[in-house]
């Protein structure tokens, strides 16, 4: 394999579960020139995959232009092996000797089995980041010594997602926050990093509020591969069904995520220390108060702040089992929605 083009996922959470995928052909093909073409948000975590020759940040156009654009891009190159996430014409329309391409799963599965059902691998290779020492650089410079001694804890909170139905309440987070890093705490004196997108800023605010001078602000103030790398000094991630819950658990650090509405045993953040909290009111209940009200709220109410807790003492304490991820359910769901995804 000389030449390989990887189309992966315009959405952040999506890009970062198909690095598992990219990885393994980064192993199987370490002489490989890769291309990978995905939306300009998750770009940022593809610019150090070992043998990356270009990386093309799709930015979406009218009338699907920005495939019209990526295809005049590769059309040109002879393509050993083009492995299409999005399923789309450009991986058909470009000369290549061999072809992959994502198909819907005919049977539930987590989304990092799906992926890697298209290379036929299982089990599947787990998703991970290559952060470079540029990101390691603006880690340090948010994240100084004067702020974050070497070797305190640190607790990492991201209490947004880009839909509000999917947001815990911030006064459960800063409850949560105040708990876990009392004296008696799992993580006692811990500074607590608070991290959300830029348009998601304001909705953070009310947690920075309520944790004063303990808090570090990194909302809006990293790209995604930043936002990795000082991940990547937390102890602990409590957060939301988001695209940093994935990031968080891609960097190998211990990770809850909270789901309401959603669907964990697709979604749920993958990993030997990964594991997905529910609350007590059914999945179905919750769908259908969304389907009467678009802008229902209180979708995740039903999460308890000692539920979240106790996870985060198992899990602190290695409890995370050895692949795939958990389910933590105050009410249990049935059993089909409780079955790891391994």
């Amino acid at each position: 394999m000389r030449r390989i083009l990887f189309i992966t996922s315009n959405r952040l959470g999506d890009a970062v579960l198909s690095t598992g995928l990219l990885g393994h052909l980064t192993e199987r093909f370490p002489d490989a020139r890769l291309t990978i073409a995905c939306g300009p948000l998750p770009a940022p975590l593809f610019r150090a995959v070992p043998g990356l020759e270009r990386l093309i940040p799709m930015a979406k156009r009218s009338y699907a232009r920005h495939w019209l654009r990526l295809w005049l891009d590769c059309v040109g190159t002879r393509w050993d092996l083009v492995v299409d996430l999005r399923n789309s014409a450009v991986g058909r329309l470009v000369p290549a000797r061999r072809r992959a391409f994502h198909a819907k799963a005919a049977r539930p599965m987590h989304k990092v089995e799906e992926i890697a059902a298209v290379l036929g691998l299982s089990p599947p290779p787990a998703p991970r980041l290559w952060i470079d020492e540029r990101a390691r650089a603006e880690a340090e410079a948010l994240l100084p010594s004067d702020r974050l001694p070497p070797g305190a804890p640190l607790l990492a909170i991201g209490p947004t997602a880009n839909w509000l139905g999917k947001e815990w309440p911030a006064e459960r987070f800063a409850a949560l926050a105040r708990r876990l890093t009392a004296a008696d705490g799992p993580l006692p004196g811990a500074r607590v990093a608070v991290l959300a997108a830029g348009p998601e800023r304001e909705r953070a605010r009310p947690l920075l509020e309520a944790l004063g001078g303990q808090a570090i602000d990194l909302t809006g103030r990293t790209d995604p591969m930043a936002a990795a790398a000082c991940l990547s000094r937390a102890a602990l991630y409590v957060g939301n069904d988001s695209g940093l819950m994935h990031i968080a658990a891609a960097a190998g650090v211990p990770t809850l995520g909270l789901f309401g509405p959603g669907f964990p045993e697709t979604y749920g953040p993958w990993g030997p220390r990964a594991r997905a909290v529910t609350g007590t009111v059914p999945r179905d209940e919750l769908l259908c108060r969304v389907a009467a009200d678009p802008g229902a709220r209180g979708l995740m109410d039903g999460i308890a702040e000692a539920v979240v807790i106790d996870a985060a003492r198992a899990l602190l304490a290695g409890c995370g089992g050895a692949g795939g991820c958990d389910h933590v359910a105050a009410n249990p769901y049935r059993p089909s929605e409780l079955t790891p995804s391994r």
